[in-house]
């Protein structure tokens, strides 16, 4: 293995090693390639698929595969797992055209796969918003929300056992133009975060049982806030700021959760275009997904072949750089588990394995071949 550079002035021993997870569930866009730049439709694009991948083993190891719709447009928060890991949600933000192939229209499904199965299976597509987007499900396993990127709303869903259920759709206020992008619940349930990379706002939403509804309350941390997550225990949030693309280096930021009202603490500079961000399932770690141009052209004074991945260990409500190590292309979405980092690379159609212990960030050189563009991954806890 090969260490990658490791931020000066760490304290090794004190480090806590992330908690080991069970199980992550990859949804792979096979309708999508990066052509000079350009997100474009392959031609005969075979179905999306979403893969299985166990997490106890080392390196990981796939488990199953199942087709189900999908898309790399949104942040890569396009999957999430019960806290019992027998189910698996998958949004679909977009689809083929129906009167031409070659391109790609707003998609609202949400696909329920049952992970208890060999293989899983598909039981039951759910209708969200139009370009639904990040899903995210509570810890009591009982209640699911989803961003609508192209309808200016959350969807809210009922879970019992196996069945999913819409239960209505909270409208929060800004239009179709603010594009509800990533979203994550409270470890309390009680409140929700949506980003809103239209209009460069975080919605808070108060969460009642299934009555969600809108707190009017808007927090700006930066341009274009995408993807999201709440750190344990639950005092912070970490928000990716993903900018416009103009080779300008862009954020993330901060959110102090035990403040009335929540607000931004604190941002902090990282690179272009920073698309996946997650924290460790013990909340000792953030991890962020740059692109640093990998996404460019070629010929752009901004492009770069590989982009990077960016650890952060938590000290407090603070963040402090920890180690860093290249990736691949257009990279998407992290896991954690059992000490490893998973980081999805769209060009590859690969997820790069990392290990991360109180040592440091280590590429292991495992590398799992899916069969389309990894673009959402979420993973479990045991």
């Amino acid at each position: 293995m090969r260490p990658v550079a490791i931020a000066a002035g760490c304290l090794a021993a004190a480090l806590a090693v992330p908690a080991a997870a069970q199980i992550a569930v990859s949804a792979n866009d096979h309708k999508a390639t990066l052509v000079n730049g350009v997100n474009r439709v392959p031609p005969n694009p075979t179905p999306d698929t979403v893969t299985v991948i166990d997490l106890k083993t080392n390196p990981p190891t796939i488990i199953a595969e199942v087709n189900a719709p999908t898309s790399v447009v949104g942040p890569p928060l396009s999957v999430a797992i019960t806290p019992d890991a027998s189910l698996a949600l998958v949004t679909s933000a977009t689809k083929l055209a129906p009167s031409d192939p070659t391109k790609t229209v707003p998609d609202n499904r949400m696909s329920v796969i049952d992970l208890t199965t060999r293989p899983p299976k598909v039981i039951g597509v759910l209708e969200a918003g139009m370009g639904a987007a990040g899903v995210a499900i509570n810890r009591a396993g009982n209640l699911a929300l989803v961003a609508d990127r192209n309808a200016g709303t959350v969807s809210v869903f009922t879970i019992s056992g196996k069945t999913v259920a819409p239960a209505g759709r909270v409208d929060l206020g800004g239009g179709p133009q603010s594009g509800p992008s990533g979203i994550a619940i409270t470890p309390d349930g009680r409140t929700a975060l949506v980003t809103r990379d239209g209009d460069h706002k975080i919605s808070v939403l108060a969460v009642d049982g299934t009555n969600v509804t809108s707190t009017k309350r808007d927090i700006n941390a930066g341009l274009r806030p995408y993807g999201i997550d709440i750190c344990a225990p639950g005092n912070i949030a970490v928000v990716a700021n993903i900018g416009i693309g103009q080779g300008d280096a862009d954020t993330i930021s901060v959110i102090d959760l035990t403040l009335n009202p929540p607000r931004v603490v604190e941002t902090l500079t990282v690179g272009q275009t920073p698309e996946g961000i997650r924290c460790s399932p013990d909340g000792a770690f953030v991890a962020v997904v740059i692109h640093d141009g990998s996404n460019k052209a070629p010929n752009s004074p901004f492009y770069n072949q590989n982009g990077r991945l960016i650890i952060f260990q938590v000290n407090g409500k603070r963040l402090e750089r920890f180690g860093q190590a290249p990736i691949g292309g257009w990279s998407q979405g992290i896991a954690f588990g059992g000490g490893q980092v998973l980081v999805q690379n769209m060009v590859q159609q690969e997820i790069q394995v990392f290990r991360l212990d109180k040592s440091g960030l280590f590429d292991t050189g495992s590398r799992l071949k899916m069969k389309g563009g990894p673009a959402g991954i979420a993973f479990s806890n045991p």
